[in-house]
C-alpha cells in the first residue's frame, strides 16, 4: 500500500512539473537568440509574468519552512520582513522603477559603473554573488530538503543516514534547477514561476484549513477558536525586545533590508528590467506586494497549528510545517504539494542563478576580459558559469545542516554582510551628482568589518558581546554610511557631475491604477497588523478586541479618501513629473510632446 501511494506521489509529481517544464519551453522557444532575450525576456515580461515571478522568486520553501518554524518557536512577530515589504514596493514601483526602465540597464551593477566607475560595479558584483553562493542559494535548497526528507522520511526509505538524505535531495533539487536557469533564461524562468505560483496560492490557502480542521477535530470554525483563545499570544506581530523582529525595527533597519531586496537585489529587479513597458512593470511589482499581505495566512499560521498540536515536541522549529504536512495533507495530494514545494524551491534557485550569470556575464566577463564579445558567446559563458555555481552551492548546501537555531534568523544576519551596502551606494548615487567613486568603494569596504564586528566580533575575539538588535544594527550602519559618503562627497567631489541620460528602450507612460493601488496596499498592511495585533487576534479575553472594528473602519474611510484625492489630483502630477519634456509618438507619424492633459490610456512609443 505504501508503495503504491508512494508510486502515484512520485508520478503526480513528475507529471505536474512535466507540464510546467512544456509550457515554458513552448513559450520561450525561439526567443533566446541575443543576450536581451537571454537575460532580459526580449524586454516582453507583462505585469502578470512578473508578479508571479516575483511571487516564487521571492516566496520559497525558505519561507514555508523557515516562517513556520518562527511561528512555531515565538509568535508572529518575523511576518514583518514580508508585511512591510510593501513600503520597498510602492518606492521601487513609483520611483525606482522608471529611473531604471529610463535608463535601460540590465545589471544594478552597470548603472554603479555609470554612476562611479568600473571598481564600484566590481565591488558590488562581488558582493551579490558571495551572497548568492554562501548565503541565499544555500538557505533555498536546504530549506526544500527539510521539507521533501519530513514528507516522505527518505532516510527510512531508501536506508541512508539523515545527513545522506539532506546531501542527495539538494542535489537533485539542484541540478533540475539548474537545467531551467542555464538552457531557458529569463523568460522560462518567469513563466514557470508564474505556473508554480499558482499551485503554490492553492497549497498555501488549503495547508492552514486542513490544520484548523484537524484541531478542530472536524470542526474548521472550533480549531480557528482554539487558537484565538488559547495561547492568543502567539498571534501577535507586535515584536517586543526580546523577539528576534522587535517592532520598532520596522522603522530602521527592516525598511532598508527590504529596500535592498525590492530596490536593488539584482534577481529581483532583473523581472521588472525586463518589463514590456513602464505600466506592466509597475503593475507587476505592486500586485507583487499584495501577494506578500497573505504570508501570515498562508506561512505562519500552520507553525501556530503546529504548535497547538504538537506543542514542545519537535526536534527542530523547522520540522514545524514538514510534520504539519505529514499530518493533514490526503495522500492523493501529496504529489501535488511535492509538485508545488520543489516548484518554489526550483524557482528561487532557478532565478538566483539566472542573475548570477547575468551579473558574471555582463559586469565581469564582457567589461574585464571580452568588450567586443558576441551574444552567442556571452550567453554560452553564462551557461558555464551558472553551471559552476551551482554545484558550489550544492556542496555549501547541506552544512546548513548545524544551524539548530533556526534557519530564517540565520539567513537574514548572513544578509546583513551584503544588503545596506549596496542600498546605500545605489539610493546615494540616484539622489546625488557629485559624490566620488571612493566614497561608495570605503563604505563597501568598511561595512564588511563593523557588520561582522558589531554582530559576531566582539564575542569572538573580545568575549562580549553588544546587545543591540541586528536589524536595528542594520538602520545604524545605513544612517553612518549615508553620512560618510556625504561627508566624503564634501570634501572631495567629482569635478563633472553625474549626468543622468534618459534613454529608455519602452513606452515609459505609468500605470494609471498604481498611485490608487498604492494606497490601497499600504491601508493593507496596517489592516494586517490590526488583525494580528492585541487590538485583533491576539486579545487575551475574547476572540477578537472590541477595539478592532471601529480601528478598521476608520482606516477604511482614510483609505478612500486618499483614494479620491489621488485620482484628482496625484495621478496628473505624477504623469507629468515622469514625462515631462520627454518626446513622444502615438502610433502615428509626427512627434508630440507629453501634455499635461494626456490620457495615459493612450498607446505610447518611444522616438528612437
Amino acid at each position: 500500500m505504501f508503495e503504491n501511494g508512494l508510486l502515484f506521489t512520485v508520478l503526480s509529481c513528475v507529471f505536474f512539473m512535466g507540464l510546467v517544464a512544456w509550457v515554458s519551453y513552448i513559450k520561450t522557444k525561439g526567443s533566446l537568440n541575443d543576450s536581451t532575450g537571454y537575460f532580459l525576456a526580449g524586454r516582453g515580461l507583462t505585469g502578470t509574468f512578473i508578479a508571479g515571478s516575483l511571487l516564487l522568486t521571492n516566496l520559497s520553501a525558505e519561507q514555508l519552512v523557515g516562517l513556520n518554524g518562527q511561528a512555531f518557536r515565538a509568535n508572529l512577530s518575523n511576518m514583518a520582513w514580508e508585511v512591510t515589504a510593501a513600503f520597498a514596493i510602492i518606492i521601487m514601483a513609483l520611483y525606482l522603477l522608471p529611473k531604471y526602465l529610463g535608463r535601460s540597464f540590465t545589471t544594478l551593477p552597470e548603472f554603479l559603473n555609470q554612476r562611479y566607475d568600473k571598481g564600484v560595479r566590481q565591488y558590488t558584483t562581488i558582493l551579490f554573488m558571495l551572497g548568492y553562493v554562501f548565503v541565499t542559494i544555500p538557505s533555498m535548497l536546504y530549506s526544500g530538503a527539510l521539507a521533501v526528507l519530513k514528507l516522505f522520511d527518505v532516510p527510512e526509505l531508501l536506508g541512508i543516514s539523515y545527513t545522506q538524505s539532506i546531501w542527495l535531495i539538494v542535489w537533485t533539487i539542484g541540478i533540475i534547477g539548474s537545467i531551467y536557469a542555464i538552457f531557458g533564461g529569463l523568460k522560462a524562468v518567469a513563466i514557470s514561476d508564474t505556473l508554480n505560483g499558482v499551485g503554490l496560492l492553492i497549497i498555501g490557502i488549503l495547508v492552514p484549513i486542513l490544520g484548523f480542521y484537524a484541531l478542530g477535530e472536524g470542526n474548521i470554525l472550533s480549531g480557528v477558536k482554539e487558537i484565538a483563545t488559547k495561547n492568543p499570544e502567539k498571534l501577535n506581530s507586535i515584536g517586543s525586545a526580546s523577539d528576534s523582529v522587535p517592532f520598532s525595527t520596522i522603522f530602521t533597519g527592516l525598511l532598508f533590508a527590504n529596500l535592498f531586496y525590492w530596490a536593488s537585489n539584482q534577481y529581483v529587479i532583473q523581472r521588472t528590467l525586463g518589463a514590456k513597458n513602464l505600466a506592466e512593470g509597475q503593475k507587476g511589482v505592486i500586485i507583487s506586494g499584495f501577494y506578500k499581505l497573505l504570508v501570515p495566512f498562508m506561512m505562519m499560521l500552520p507553525g501556530v497549528i503546529a504548535f497547538h498540536l504538537y506543542g514542545d515536541s519537535l526536534k527542530s522549529v523547522d520540522l514545524a510545517y514538514p510534520a504539519l504536512i505529514n499530518a493533514v495533507l490526503p495522500s492523493y495530494l501529496t504529489g501535488f504539494f511535492l509538485a508545488v514545494l520543489l516548484g518554489a524551491v526550483l524557482s528561487s534557485f532557478n532565478s538566483l542563478l539566472n542573475s548570477a550569470a547575468t551579473l558574471f556575464a555582463l559586469d565581469i566577463y564582457k567589461p574585464q576580459f571580452n568588450p567586443d564579445v558576441s551574444d552567442q558567446k556571452l550567453i554560452t559563458i553564462s551557461k558555464w558559469f551558472g553551471a559552476l555555481l551551482a554545484v558550489v552551492s550544492m556542496c555549501v548546501s547541506p552544512l546548513l545542516i548545524n544551524a539548530t537555531d533556526g534557519l530564517w534568523d540565520l539567513i537574514r544576519r548572513f544578509t546583513g554582510f551584503f544588503n545596506i551596502p549596496i542600498i546605500v551606494v545605489l539610493l546615494v548615487g540616484v539622489f546625488s551628482k557629485r559624490i566620488p567613486a571612493v566614497a561608495a568603494k570605503t563604505v563597501i569596504i568598511l561595512h564588511v568589518i563593523t557588520y561582522y564586528m558589531l554582530v559576531w566580533g566582539t564575542g569572538h575575539l573580545f568575549g562580549f558581546t553588544i546587545d543591540i538588535n541586528f536589524i536595528h544594527i542594520y538602520g545604524i550602519l545605513f544612517v553612518a554610511e549615508v553620512a560618510l559618503m556625504l561627508v566624503i562627497g564634501w570634501w572631495k567631489p567629482m569635478k563633472k557631475p553625474y549626468e543622468y541620460r534618459y534613454n529608455p528602450k519602452v513606452d515609459m507612460m505609468p500605470w494609471k491604477y498604481s498611485i490608487p493601488l498604492s494606497i490601497v496596499l499600504m491601508a493593507s498592511v496596517v489592516l494586517t497588523y490590526f488583525i494580528f495585533s492585541p487590538i485583533g487576534l491576539a486579545y487575551e479575553s475574547a476572540v477578537i478586541s472590541p477595539y478592532f472594528w471601529p480601528a478598521t473602519g476608520g482606516l477604511f474611510l482614510l483609505t478612500a479618501g486618499l483614494i479620491v484625492w489621488s485620482l484628482k489630483s496625484w495621478n496628473q502630477k505624477y504623469r507629468n513629473y515622469l514625462l515631462k519634456n520627454k518626446t513622444y509618438k502615438l502610433n502615428r507619424t509626427k512627434k508630440y510632446t507629453i501634455q499635461p492633459n494626456l490620457n495615459p490610456i493612450y498607446s505610447t512609443k518611444l522616438l528612437k
